[in-house]
């Protein structure tokens, strides 16, 4: 289906969403960067110490990083078929719409809207305003002040909406900017979007190349395992996968370029090629970041560090170092919030022109062609998370979820191939069929074992709630209005289909 045809049944709701259209101008260089800035975050930063931990071993930590790596990349061009032959604004959820009707398209649109995107997007920008603290303290309140205004939420517990409102403040206003940014024009979005992508990766590959030829490190840490030694049997096993998650978590974003594929230019072409090249960029940026931080730290210091990417610097730099990780961090997460801003709001503006959303957020702005009212509804439900401070609790929760829809969207490539077999596919996934069906098994083992591990983990009594099990009902949450929209296209229900 091309943009113009989707477009074209999109209007046929008469609404006043009808009359203005969102214009093609990002390029394969800007496609790039924004599935660059968006995958890259923080995590890089954070994520290696603790899999250094789980792991013990310099040789297994490696090999996760590189086996995720290809895994997500695997995830990326099987989606990248369906990108090729679906190029309306949406992406994933117009995918699944054709794959299995209205039903769990509408579910992952809600997953988005209501914790997935926003709660990254709240997440991350969060983390920005964390780390220009090592520049600018913010203002605090008293802690019996804080603690005076307290929400008690349902499964969750008390909340604390001034806690930290220095922070929080500041954070609002980066995304309140960047969602301005994005109002004003997807060009000038990915103008931002290629700026901050081009300097993160800069100076991490400045890093990189300090930490060899400056750093005081050694090519005897890339095999010497911990002193502890690594894990042996099953646990093995359970490690890596539990490793492979945090890993996963940091290549998470590669699809959010699919929510833009009616503002690329040749889309069929450009986006195939543009998920490809920056995941092989983001590869190979992340494996190169944790050798040098092996070069630098052996595997049972790396392991211990709260923040290994400060003490790889500061052991390069001297004391200037955490200056500089600190500003690595504001640059890689001031591109990685813009990057989900200018993707996300396309899936919430897709639901509403097929009337499956409030029909207002399905309209494009007339003079700047963006779909300003998706965009704000975005940012003031991201600010609401923002004062919760429950945003990384609730995408932890539903990380589960989201390996179950990337395992749909990889089953998708062999629905499609059914279902529309004539459409022209200008992009075929390499190896098909074994190609997709690998990252299919491998994301329907990894939902079953993150589900076994909650479970273990409850009965256990060490987690309160079995994690992905509650992520399941967040989804359930946006039933009701679900079967609200469905009533207002009066016509008879659409049957759940997998």
């Amino acid at each position: 289906m091309t943009h113009g045809s989707h477009s074209s049944t999109a209007s046929a709701g008469n609404s006043p969403a009808s009359a203005h259209t969102l214009i093609p101008t990002l390029g394969l260089f800007t496609t790039v960067s924004i599935i660059v800035g968006s995958v890259i975050g923080s995590g890089i930063f954070m994520k290696p110490a603790l899999m250094a931990s789980q792991l013990g071993s310099p040789q297994l930590l490696l090999l996760v990083w590189v086996g995720a790596g290809l895994l997500t990349l695997i995830g990326a061009l099987t989606n990248a078929e369906i990108a090729s032959m679906i190029t309306a604004t949406g992406g994933q959820y117009i995918f699944f719409q054709k794959m299995y009707g209205n039903f769990i398209a509408y579910l992952y649109g809600w997953a988005i809207f209501a914790v997935i995107q926003t709660g990254s997007i709240a997440s991350v920008a969060y983390v920005f305003s964390t780390y220009m603290e090592y520049f600018i303290q913010f203002p605090r309140l008293s802690p019996k002040f804080e603690q005076s205004y307290a929400l008690s939420l349902p499964f969750i517990g008390s909340i604390f909406p001034l806690e930290n409102i220095g922070v929080k403040l500041v954070t609002i206003a980066l995304i309140c900017t960047m969602t301005l940014v994005n109002y004003l024009g997807v060009r000038f979005g990915g103008i931002i979007a290629s700026l901050f992508t081009s300097l993160k990766v800069a100076a991490m590959v400045l890093l990189v190349a300090a930490s060899f030829l400056f750093g005081n490190g050694s090519a005897a840490h890339f095999v010497t395992p911990a002193a502890t030694g690594q894990p042996s049997g099953i646990n093995t096993i359970l490690l890596i996968v539990m490793a492979t998650a945090g890993a996963f978590w940091t290549y998470d974003g590669w699809n959010n370029i699919t929510y833009i594929a009616g503002e690329v230019k040749n889309p069929s072409r450009t986006i195939p090629r543009g998920l490809f090249l920056g995941m092989l960029i983001v590869i190979a940026v992340y494996v190169a970041i944790n050798l040098a931080y092996l070069y630098i730290l052996p595997i049972e210091v790396m392991a211990s560090s709260k923040l290994v990417a400060a003490d790889v610097a500061r052991a390069v730099f001297g004391s200037s170092g955490g200056a500089i990780i600190a500003l690595c961090v504001i640059l890689s997460t001031l591109g990685t919030a813009n990057g989900t801003i200018l993707a996300s709001a396309r899936v919430y503006f897709a639901m509403a022109r097929e009337n499956m959303f409030f029909r207002f957020i399905g309209n494009v702005h007339p003079r700047f062609h963006t779909p300003g009212n998706a965009l704000l509804v975005q940012a003031f439900w991201s600010c609401v998370l923002v004062l919760s401070g429950t945003f990384d609790m609730l995408t932890d929760m539903l990380i589960f979820v989201t390996w179950i829809f990337y395992a749909l969207g990889a089953y998708g490539v062999f629905v499609l191939r059914k279902t529309m077999p004539d459409t022209p596919r200008p992009y075929k996934v390499w190896g098909y069929p074994y190609v997709p069906a690998v990252f299919v098994v491998f994301a329907g083992a990894y939902v079953v074992i993150t589900l076994y591990n909650d479970i273990s983990a409850y009965v256990r009594g060490t987690s309160p709630l079995i994690n992905s099990v509650f992520g399941l009902l967040l989804v359930a949450t946006g039933l009701p209005l679900y079967y609200y929209f469905q009533r207002k296209q009066s016509r008879p229900l659409a049957t759940p289909t997998l």
